[in-house]
Order: C-alpha cells, then structure tokens, then sequence
C-alpha cells in the first residue's frame, strides 16, 4: 500500500486561546507556537520601535537634512517586488514629507547586475544627488558605495540581506540583520526596512516641527502599508509576529478599499476581489506579476506602476505586467522541461543523484533560472542552483535551498575553503544568487555537492510533507475554509494550513490541459466535495481510478459570485 511521508505539525499544549475558534483554528495555531490571544495581536501599537533598529540614527540624520535642505535625492532599487515596493515606499514617503527632487534608478538586472556597482554609481552620478539611498541592495557594496563616495555623495544603505566579513564604507547603513544589531526582529524584508527608516524620519522632522513650520500636514504613514505587505509576501520571509502585523495591516487597508491605485490594478488584472484578499493572493497573484518586469524587462515598469496616482496609467501598466507574466510562464516551463531532462541523464534514480544540484543550459534565460530551480528543488527535495550565461561570458546562478542548508553560508564555506571560484555571492538561507567563471561550473558543482553533504548528512535529504492532520468529514464546509483564509496572514514560518486525509475518487477530469479537477468523498464521510489539482495531470495517482491518500487546503472557489468550499490538492498518491 503506498502512502504520503506525512509529519503531522506537534500541537502544543501550552496554548491557551479564548474559545472564540474553531476548534481547529484553534488546533493549526497551537501548531505554530501561538500560546494566547496576545500572539495573534495584529494592532500596529505592537510593532518593534523604530529608534531600536540599529542605525536609524545616522540615517535620519542624513535624511532630515537632505529633506529641510531639499537636496537632490536618488533611490537605488533591486529588480525583484520587494525592491520595487521598497522604491515606492521611499518616493511616496519622501514626497509626503516635503522632499520635492527624489528619483530612482533601478539597475537592469541582465546589463548592470546585482546592488550598487561603480557603473550604477557613474550612471547616478549623471544625476548629481547629494544623497544616494539604496533599497532592498547594498550591503555588499563594497566598490560601487567606495566609488559613490569618491564622487562626493553622501550613502545610505537600506537592506536586509546578509552581510559579508566586510560592510561597506557607507554614511549609514540600515540592517537588522549586520552583526551587532539588536533590532528585535531579523526577518523585516526590504520594504519593511525602509519603512522603520520613512517612521523614524517623520519622527524626526516633527520634533523639529518642520511640517508645522513648512504648513505642510503630517503625513499618515499606514496609507503605504499595502505596499509594505506587498513586498514583505512577495520576498518570502519569515512571517513572525512584527511581520505579521505588518501585513496584516496592510491587507485591512486593502480591503477596505484604501491602496495605491497600482495594487488595485495589479489586483484586478490578477482577478482577485479585493475586498477579500489574502496574503496568499499577494504571494501567488500580484508578486508574480510585478517580479515579471524584473525578470524579463525593466522593473522601472513595475515601480511606476506602483507610483502612479492615475488609475488608468496604472490599469495599462497592470496590462503589460499580466503580459510578461504570461511571457515568463511559457519560458519557466520550457526551461523546467529541460532541466527535468537535465536530471534525468545525471542518474537512473534520486538516490544516485548529487546532493546539491547544479544545472545549466546555454539558452536559459537569467531572469527565470531562480524560477526553475525552486520547481527543481521542489521535485527532488534537495538545494538547486540553475546557471545561465551572461553577456560577459560568466554564469549567473539562482539557488533555492530546503530545511537544513543555509543557502548564502554554503557559498560562503566554498568561497572560504576554495578562493577565487566565486566571482561573487550573496543572500538568504532560502535563496541566493552568485556569479563564475563559464569553466568553472564542474568545480562548483563538485564543491556545491560536497559541502551540501557535509552539512546535511546521511538523512537530510529525506523528504516529507508536514500537514495539521486529517479533518472529520463535518469539517469540510465554506464557513471553516473563510475563517482558516482570513484568520492570518499565512506566509514563510508559518504557513498556510495543509490537512491530510484519504478520499475515494467520484469523478475526474483534465482542465486547462495540466490541471486535474475532482469529486471526492472522504474517508467515512457520506458527502461528496470538489477539489483540484494544478499541474498534476502526468502525475501516478491521476491516472488511475484507485483511491487517494492527498495533502490538502481548505479552499473557498469564488465562481461568478458564487463561494462555494474545494480542496486544492498538493500531494497525492494513489492507494488500495
């Protein structure tokens, strides 16, 4: 008889939520840690202070000064949405604030590179700023920062990704996550960053009362907090409780109608209601889309589409963002069919397989080998890194990692134990990005490989799916699957919840050409329910008419108006 590898999420007995949950509300919160009522407080007043980020100090001081000055000031922004909701962030803040000469750039990813290079700066420099503020880059900038400062602008580095042995020379630099900080929470993204630093200077300038001195009112900073739940989701960091509230927040405002009027169009090209949205429709819907400038254009599409107050410049920008989108899905799916034959050819079973995979092909597009090696690392369950050239002759490498590998401290022990074989690196314990040399592929990978299986050991590469166990059959109803969607924000750390159980199989059919939609009935259930199954059309357990042990969510399908409950179907296999 086969079976899913499930491990089912210990329910810890400390909990002690009032009676106001469903009981298995109740059962997926105490899961993820939740003691009380007081670690599902959402209110803003909750949030970790500004003035105990390190460094915000010196970065206000460089910021009231420029602003009461009104020097010229230029954002430097990464490629992905959490650098594009960290520009916006920082332009609509600084506009609201009385600063009237702030620009961006943002680096085209496939001629410039990652973070604040000397040509970025050379570029900037044509500007003539007084300031220069990167968001969501920087803190391995060591060159293009010393090449600012040459130039005579002032740095202000604002980022949250892990730093090397050495920080740049900047002014200031604005990172919970450099050595010594005791900012409480280390998993603020980009955005999150550039808000404590927009919250401390609008602290600042009122205690020097320059909006009552200037007439000007002082701005609300929470009318940008959609897009600071946009780029927290989007990035995929960990959801603890000062994220949470962060996007939690921002999904109040907008549902209740108050976001920027690019949000809402990135919303409704998506076809997403607004009035319901969650954080999963941020990750999966709106991220997606505006990643896609990133990915296969100029994110300066996406910025603007986020900056615009014209919400017909905005719906026509929301237009070409769906177009790429669509764009980049064709391209991931022919790079992941390559890949998969990539891995096929490099053995006859998973076992025999390299640890820590590397794979390349010389069409693959930069943009989306990040893409395909999540898809990768999703199907065999170990650390993937996909290579494609660049113009300059090297390879640009994507990794996605999996529980147990810190994805940037791998880079880091082989730059350590092999010097030179990395032209550069940097990120997070999930994702990361570096650069080689094209003739040294065979020698990363060989190192990769090794130093995944020295950290993970015999049993690291061990799949299973981890679940909050099964549900009775009185439990499938739209009232439970609308108040487990709007309970919280599900995201990285704690995630959105999967129950398990088997089900007899009614019917099934092939929709959309890859995806499989279901009638099922539950284990000693007597009502039927519907599910679906995206992509799983080649999957075993589709193409039989045997029974199913699936992994599942509790879903609500809106069609035309009508709300009715599904299950989306994440894992399954067939069983006797």
């Amino acid at each position: 008889m086969s079976t899913l590898p499930i491990v089912r999420r210990p329910v810890s007995a400390d909990c002690a939520l009032s009676g106001d949950y469903h009981p298995v509300l109740t059962r997926v919160f105490a899961a993820r840690g939740v003691r009380d009522d007081g670690d599902l407080d959402i209110s803003l007043e909750g949030l970790h202070r500004a003035d105990s980020l390190g460094g915000i100090d010196g970065a206000i001081d460089l910021l009231s000064s420029a602003v009461i000055a009104d020097q010229p000031i230029l954002i430097v922004a990464d490629f992905d949405a959490d650098g594009a909701t960290s520009c916006a962030v920082a332009m609509r803040a600084l506009a609201a604030m009385g600063a009237s000469r702030v620009s961006y750039i943002v680096p085209n990813r496939f001629e410039y590179g990652y973070g604040l290079t000397p040509p970025i700066v050379e570029m900037a420099a044509a500007r003539d700023p007084r300031l220069l503020i990167t968001v969501d880059n920087g803190i391995s900038s060591i060159e293009g920062v010393d090449c600012a400062r040459r130039a005579g602008i002032d740095v202000l580095i604002t980022d949250h990704h892990l730093p090397g042995e050495r920080l740049p020379d900047a002014n200031a630099i604005v990172n919970p996550n450099v050595p010594g900080d005791d900012f409480p929470s280390k998993a603020l993204a980009g955005v999150g960053v550039i808000f404590y630093v927009m919250l401390g200077l609008r602290r600042r300038l009122a205690d020097e009362d320059w909006f009552r001195g200037t007439g000007r009112a002082e701005p609300n900073l929470g009318d940008l907090l959609d897009l600071v739940a946009l780029g927290t989701v989007a990035d995929v960091v960990p959801l603890d409780n000062n994220n949470r509230r962060l996007v939690a927040q921002g999904l109040r405002r907008i549902r209740a109608g108050k976001m920027q009027p690019g949000v809402a169009a990135l919303l409704a090209v998506a076809g997403r209601d607004t009035g319901r949205v969650t954080s999963t429709d941020l990750a999966f819907a709106v991220g997606p889309r505006l990643n896609a400038a990133g990915r296969l254009a100029d994110m300066s599409l996406g910025i603007e589409c986020l900056l615009n107050d014209d919400r017909s410049a905005c719906d026509r920008a929301a237009v070409k963002l769906d177009e790429l989108n669509r764009q980049r899905r064709t391209i991931e799916a022919e790079m992941k069919d390559q890949a998969l034959a990539l891995v096929d050819a490099m053995a006859l079973d998973d076992a025999a397989l390299p640890a820590g995979l590397c794979l390349h092909d010389p069409t693959w597009h930069q943009g989306v080998v990040g893409i395909v090696a999540s898809r990768i690392k999703e199907r065999y369950h170990r650390p993937v890194i996909a290579f494609a050239p660049t113009d300059g002759g090297e390879l640009k490498g994507s990794g996605r990692s999996i529980g147990g590998i810190h994805m940037r401290d791998a880079l880091d022990a082989i730059a350590a134990k092999y010097p030179g074989l990395l032209s550069k690196f940097g990120g997070h314990a999930m994702a990361a990005g570096l650069t080689l040399e094209s003739d040294a592929l065979d020698n990363f990978a060989a190192a990769f490989d090794e130093e995944v299986r020295r950290q993970l050991g015999a049993d690291g590469l061990t799949a299973s799916i981890t679940t909050d166990g099964p549900l009775e059959p009185e439990e499938f109803t739209l009232d439970l699957a609308e108040e487990l969607a709007y309970a919280a924000p599900w995201g990285q750390q704690f995630p959105e919840p999967m129950f398990d159980g088997r089900f007899d199989v009614l019917d099934k059919r092939v929709v959309g050409e890859t995806h499989v939609r279901l009638q099922l009935r539950p284990q000693y259930g007597s009502s039927s329910i519907a599910a679906i199954a995206f992509g799983a059309v080649d999957e075993p357990w589709a193409r039989c008419d045997a029974p199913i042990h699936a992994a599942f969510r509790l879903s609500v399908n809106d069609y035309r108006g009508t709300r009715s409950v599904q299950l989306i179907i994440e894992h399954a296999v067939a069983v006797d």
